[in-house]
């Protein structure tokens, strides 16, 4: 019997892209889906910014809607229009509700990253989805652009990005993985250099120089920054690995923690420690560094610490301000050993007190004796 192989060749390739072409529309459709919740969460919580804090964020999300590269600047007049609009649309969403996500046929949570992902990766896409500062939610949807493992963790590092909220996120750790954000790193980063202050601009110098940038002009910066880059990017995938390897601050005990203290001076002094536990562990950025004896890296983490950092690592800024005369690195090991072991000390502290303000059920209690804390060290004024 002799089979007509050119009508079924032609039914299979109208069948795959009748496929490709329903793929396709539930790819668009769910971008939506996703971008929808995204303008959801910063319509909610965009009030737990400060007017300039919400002003940066807005000029950011403004540059990745047009496709601008960070440190291009558009129009104020045609940014500020932006804005207008942006806030008259979020004043409809105030009272709407985080949509369940379509994968596959099937309604799945908004922050059911596995099921999502189970479906999403194979088709080269990777969906975030969590809590960030302030317990708010944060969601975005990118290209993956490699997959590999560092340090026995899995890593992802993604590309392109089809939805994102205001938060501009460069890494994070989700379901024991680090992800690297390479659209929204890059854009922190640039905006890290752009504002960064007196205390850290030493440091800033420092780092530029060993990566070789003839001078710190913006158009030098501008012209050198991948080779900036490749040294950040290497930070911020040891600083995920070290949160995922760090168990010195319970964190069980750390969740419930921002979760009772959301947006207050107590969430950022305990997201500081775990940040530091994570950056000195074993597996960490600055174990990473000294093996490496990574200068330019050693520059931008000490030139992007917070003020919270900065008075947790003393011993530190003075190991660095020697290894910029006589590239010592034994003594910024010593140094990294000294803040761990501070920063340890405090942490147990304030598991103690939130442990005893539990059990009293008094968690006025426990956070006035955990800004008592803060005090001694300097960190809150008196």
């Amino acid at each position: 019997m002799q089979v007509d192989t050119i009508g079924a060749h032609l039914t299979i390739e109208k069948a795959s892209r009748d496929s490709e072409r329903i793929r396709s529309l539930d790819m668009d459709g769910l971008k939506r889906q996703i971008r929808f919740n995204c303008d959801v969460t910063d319509a909610r919580h965009a009030g737990i910014y400060s007017v300039c804090g919400l002003v940066m964020r807005l000029r950011d999300l403004y540059k990745w809607e047009r496709g601008l590269p960070p440190w291009q600047e558009d129009e104020s007049a045609n940014v500020l229009a932006w804005i207008g609009d942006k806030e008259d649309y979020w004043e409809g969403l105030l009272d709407a509700d985080y949509r369940p996500l379509s994968v596959n046929g099937a309604e799945v949570d908004a922050f059911d990253t596995t099921t999502v992902n189970q479906w999403l990766n194979p088709r080269g896409f990777f969906y975030g989805a969590g809590y960030a500062h302030s317990l708010k939610p944060t969601f975005f949807l990118a290209e993956i652009e490699d997959h590999t493992t560092i340090a026995g963790r899995e890593i992802w590092i993604l590309g392109r990005e089809h939805a994102r909220d205001l938060l501009t996120l460069p890494a994070f750790s989700q379901n024991g993985q680090a992800i690297l954000r390479i659209e929204a790193g890059r854009m922190y980063l640039w905006d890290q250099i752009l504002y960064m202050g007196n205390s850290g601009r030493r440091a800033l110098d420092f780092a530029l120089q060993a990566c070789g940038l003839p001078d710190q002009r913006h158009e030098t910066i501008q012209r050198h920054f991948d080779d900036v880059w490749e040294v950040q990017k290497a930070l911020y995938i040891r600083h995920e690995i070290g949160e995922l390897e760090e168990d010195e601050f319970d964190r069980t005990l750390w969740r419930s923690m921002l979760a009772d203290y959301p947006h207050t001076a107590v969430e950022l002094f305990i997201r500081t420690l775990k940040d530091l536990l994570a950056d000195t562990s074993p597996k960490g950025v600055l174990t990473h560094l000294i093996e490496n004896q990574d200068s330019a890296g050693l520059g931008l983490y000490m030139a992007f610490g917070n003020g919270i950092t900065r008075m947790l690592t003393k011993a530190l800024i003075c190991a660095f301000d020697d290894f910029t005369l006589h590239f010592q690195w034994h003594r910024v090991a010593e140094a990294g050993h000294v803040v761990r072991e501070d920063v340890k000390s405090h942490s147990r502290q304030v598991m103690d007190i939130y442990r005893q303000g539990r059990r009293r059920e008094d968690l006025d209690g426990a956070r006035t004796a955990i800004e008592k804390v803060m005090r001694h060290l300097g960190l809150i004024r008196q």
